[in-house]
C-alpha cells in the first residue's frame, strides 16, 4: 500500500477548496448561464480593447472563456467553462483545466478568448477529444493591458489568445498548457 503524505493531501485539499470558493460557475447548470457570461465578456473585451473587433471579424471561430479561476499553494490548478462560437452562434461548450506544481501561492481570476484564424486550426480544435494550448499560440494582450490590433502578422497565426480582466494575487496568466475539453452543460 502506498502512503499518501499528510502534507500533500492538505495542500491538494486547500487548492481544491480555494478553487471551489471562487465562484467560477462550476456548480451552475445549463448553457444559458454560460452564453450570458460569454455575451458579457465579448462586450467587455470589445469595449476595453477595440482592436478585438477586427480579430473577431477576421476569425473563423472563437472560444470564449468568461471566467477562469486559478489557485495554487505548491500544487495549483485552474478551471473555467465557456463556449465556442462560429458566426456569432454557440456551437459547443468547453471546459478549460490546467494543473501546475512549483513555487506558487495565491489565487486569481481572468478571462480569455481564443480566436481561430484558419479553418484548419478550428477543425483540429473541434476534432480533438482534449486540445492542449501550446507555445504556438500568439498572445495579443499582455498582462499590462496593452493595445490589440489585427495586423497582417497577427492574422497569419492560426490561434490568437487574448487574456484580460485579471484580478487576484497570483502573478501572470497564460493559456499555455491549458486543456480544453467539450462538455455538456
Amino acid at each position: 500500500m502506498h502512503k499518501f503524505p499528510r502534507r500533500t493531501a492538505l495542500i491538494g485539499a486547500l487548492s481544491a477548496l480555494t478553487l471551489s470558493a471562487c465562484g467560477n460557475g462550476v456548480g451552475s447548470t445549463g448553457g444559458d448561464v454560460i452564453d450570458s457570461r460569454v455575451d458579457a465578456v465579448i462586450a467587455q473585451v470589445e469595449r476595453d480593447f477595440p482592436g478585438t473587433r477586427d480579430l473577431r471579424a477576421k476569425s473563423v471561430g472563437m472560444l470564449v472563456m468568461p471566467l477562469i479561476t486559478e489557485a495554487g499553494f505548491g500544487l495549483g490548478g485552474s478551471y473555467g467553462r465557456g463556449a465556442l462560437r462560429i458566426n456569432g452562434v454557440t456551437v459547443d461548450y468547453y471546459s478549460a483545466a490546467q494543473g501546475s506544481f512549483g513555487l506558487q501561492i495565491g489565487a486569481q481570476q481572468y478571462s480569455h478568448i481564443l480566436y481561430f484564424m484558419t479553418e484548419d486550426a478550428l477543425a483540429q480544435f473541434r476534432a480533438s477529444p482534449g486540445w492542449v494550448a501550446g507555445a504556438d499560440i500568439e498572445y495579443t494582450v499582455s498582462n499590462r493591458g496593452e493595445n490589440v490590433s489585427a495586423d497582417t502578422t497577427t492574422v497569419l497565426d492560426p490561434v490568437i489568445a487574448v487574456v484580460f480582466g485579471q484580478t487576484g494575487l497570483l502573478a501572470g496568466a497564460s493559456v499555455e498548457g491549458t486543456k480544453y475539453s467539450r462538455i455538456i452543460p
